[in-house]
């Protein structure tokens, strides 16, 4: 540690630190615009100039290394008048256009020419002017003029994005940022330039000229997306959702969000949306109200049982669902006598339950590996925030390997970073090759192999791979979660952990993956084969007479595809639970329920971290929440145990007197431990069931700033080809 003197306090920083990380630890604030802790240091805007004594001008403090007993004065008349000064040079060509700039209101450049700009002018030129580019849907760059040439955007984009899509041309005044060959910016974390742009000079287009700063209430929420459960800042006006912002969380998210995070607000307010509950009656749809609905449902699935049994009737519920919805639709069935709930919409293999399956490590620690494998997934698009996790470790050189489909990585720089070995096989492959790297550690170690491979020249890269370095991952991905033969992926997996040290996990595909296995959301059967519930897969084949759809849609949120809506058509009653006007073909009741933004709830992301939410706007029309529909139609049943009055006593109940504060799920409950048997036969594996990056839930398939974007666009067109 290196001890230097920051305006008159003793300061401890490590060596190798800048003069501006001693700041931040002293709790002193330096004026800057360029630098930012996650990039890495361009001392180009030069406003953090401070005096540091012996040295003959003032010194960036972002750039200057520090020294044993280095004094340093940040507010000195040197470094103030040096950081006037800077302010005058930024101001000479900023068109100063503030009550008409989006960014007015929380500007960075706004805020410091306050403290630092000087009352006048003394710039007589005229100033210059930077024309527009159109970049897609989602940033705008329609007033580029008001650029100060930070560099933020373009050092995010090759250091966390992984994609240099923004660069600067020419030179001194004449200097611009834009995407050089005039292409749209298609990063999957674009959203996050808007963030860091400490001027107006990159707006977010969905939101431009919606609403000032101050007229929006600011309200913490968690993302309903992916398995990273990153942590968001809502903000409102009007009872609207107009903007989605990252809350800072190091040890999930950092400071970072992915576009479907920020941008699926959309659908909150979009024509889609169901707002009173319905009936088809006579093959046409009509408004009803709640009482008349819940008793057509009620008296429904009493009919149902009676008639053919209670394990006639189902609940498919997408994974994407609150944990108390998801424990009080699986209660539902119980009461009703039926076991057949499951959230595995898209899988293929439904084994016993083994245990809770989650990342096997901590979402931080992604950032630290020093080798890891990745099997089935499309890092990059499947889980974006993991993945630049994973970007980190890779550029400090972490050795990154893969095992996925020829199709998934066409690309030389599908995953945005270096990978050091690539083990291509189609899907149904994969076991074998999992084998083959098998074999290769079990040569290199001297040990039998678990199933019969052939170490070729790649497995053995790979086994070599994982057997250096310290810190390693095998990290299973969508595709292989949901792959025919997924216990075999995953006993082979463990087993290579085992002799590699490697911890072995999921990188799950939805916001409540984890919590779905946690409240037991799939058939259990008791021990009783006469008891034993119906997988998603069985459900999905047509063999239930009612049939309640939480939150899903089979055709595009399930591996049946088109055929679902055949197979469910063939019930004698439908009911679609949904914040939208969904499953309008086969469904015979659809009951509105909230978005996340309009509900509390509870999500458990990949590691295990459990983290509730408030509702942040009112209802729309006639909507309610999940767990209050599940609960009222459970008393219409006279089913004993729903006397909840809040979500938050539901989810009292699933924690119980001794983990009251649980933050994390216990333990002794996560295991992707398996005893199933490898099995590598290929024959009649078909590929696995995988959602595009704006296709995974029904609000991501609504927003249409995300529908507009090369991603979506490509995987339409695939979609085409395929069909």
């Amino acid at each position: 540690m290196i001890e230097i003197e920051l305006d008159g306090k003793k300061v401890e920083v490590a060596e190798g630190s800048m003069v501006m990380h001693a700041a931040d630890k002293a709790g002193t604030y330096i004026p800057h615009f360029c630098y930012h802790k996650k990039l890495s240091i361009a001392a180009n805007c030069r406003m953090c100039l401070v005096d540091v004594e012996k040295m003959p001008k003032p010194m960036p403090a972002c750039a200057t290394p520090v020294a044993q007993g280095m004094i340093v004065r940040t507010k000195s008349d040197k470094a103030i008048k040096a950081q006037k000064s800077v302010m005058e040079f930024l101001l000479i060509n900023h068109p100063l256009d503030c009550p008409i700039c989006d960014q007015g209101g929380e500007c960075l450049l706004q805020d410091l020419a306050v403290g630092y700009g000087a009352s006048t002018s003394r710039y007589q030129e005229d100033k210059r002017v930077v024309f527009h580019k159109d970049v897609g849907p989602l940033i705008s760059m329609e007033e580029m003029t008001r650029c100060i040439h930070c560099t933020r955007c373009i050092r995010f984009g090759q250091e966390v994005a992984g994609v240099m899509e923004l660069g600067m041309i020419h030179r001194g005044e004449h200097s611009e940022i834009t995407t050089v060959a005039g292409d749209t910016i298609d990063s999957e974390l674009s959203g996050n330039m808007i963030d860091i742009c400490p001027v107006g000079a990159l707006t977010s287009k969905p939101f431009r000229y919606s609403a000032r700063t101050w007229e929006l209430s600011r309200r913490k929420s968690i993302s309903p997306h992916d398995a990273t459960g990153a942590n968001l800042v809502v903000q409102v006006k009007n009872n609207k959702v107009l903007r989605v912002v990252p809350l800072e969380n190091e040890e999930v998210n950092e400071c970072w969000i992915a576009d479907r995070d920020r941008f699926s607000y959309e659908a909150l307010n979009s024509d889609e949306r169901l707002t009173s509950p319905m009936l088809k009656q006579g093959g046409e749809w009509k408004a009803v109200d709640w009482q008349t609905a819940l008793e057509y449902v009620a008296n429904g699935l009493k009919q149902i049982k009676t008639e053919h049994g209670a394990q006639s009737i189902g609940t498919l519920a997408s994974p994407h669902s609150t944990l108390e919805e998801l424990y009080l639709a699986g209660a539902l069935m119980l009461g009703l006598g039926s076991d057949n709930i499951d959230t595995r919409l898209r899988h293929a293999e439904f084994p016993a339950f083994e245990g809770v399956r989650h990342l096997g490590t901590s979402i931080a620690s992604l950032s630290h590996l020093q080798r890891v494998l990745v099997i089935g997934s499309n890092l990059r698009k499947d889980h974006p925030l993991l993945a630049q996790r994973i970007r980190q470790s890779a550029r400090a050189g972490c050795a990154v390997n893969a095992i996925n489909s020829v199709v998934e990585l066409a690309s030389p720089n599908a995953w945005a970073m270096p990978v050091a070995n690539t083990l291509l096989a189609a899907s149904a492959g994969w076991a074998q090759a999992l084998a083959d790297v098998a074999t290769a550690v079990a040569t290199e170690k001297g040990v039998a192999a678990p199933a019969a491979g052939n170490a070729t020249d790649v497995a053995k890269a790979i086994a070599q791979s994982l057997l250096g370095g310290e810190r390693k991952a095998i990290l299973l991905g969508n595709a292989a979660a949901h792959h025919a033969k997924a216990s075999s992926l995953l006993a082979l997996a463990n087993w290579i952990g085992a002799q590699t040290g490697a911890t072995v996990g999921y990188l799950t595909e939805a916001a409540n993956t984890v919590g779905a296995q946690l409240v037991g959301a799939f058939p259990h059967g008791d021990g009783d084969a006469a008891r034993a519930g119906l997988n998603a897969g069985q459900m999905l084949a047509g063999s239930l007479k009612a049939v309640l759809l939480l939150n899903n849609e089979p055709e595009f949120d399930s591996a049946a595809g088109a055929s679902a809506k055949a197979a469910l058509g063939r019930a004698d009653m439908v009911v679609t639970l949904s914040p939208f006007k969904a499953n309008l073909d086969f469904s015979d009741v659809l009951l509105p329920i909230a978005p996340f933004t309009e509900t509390p709830g509870t999500f458990v992301n990949a590691e295990g971290r459990v983290q509730s939410f408030h509702a942040v706007v009112k209802p729309l029309g006639e909507t309610r929440p999940a767990w209050k529909v599940l609960r009222v139609l459970a008393n219409l049943l006279g089913l004993p145990g729903f006397e909840f009055e809040s979500s938050q006593d539901v989810l009292g109940h699933l924690r119980g007197a001794q983990h009251a504060e649980m933050t994390h799920v216990p333990a002794d409950k996560l295991s992707n431990a398996t005893g199933a048997s490898i099995d590598l036969a290929a024959t009649g594996v078909a590929a696995p069931a995988v959602a595009s990056i704006y296709q995974l839930d029904g609000l991501v398939r609504r927003a249409s700033s995300l529908q507009m974007t090369a991603d979506a666009r490509n995987a339409a067109s695939l979609k085409g080809v395929a069909a």
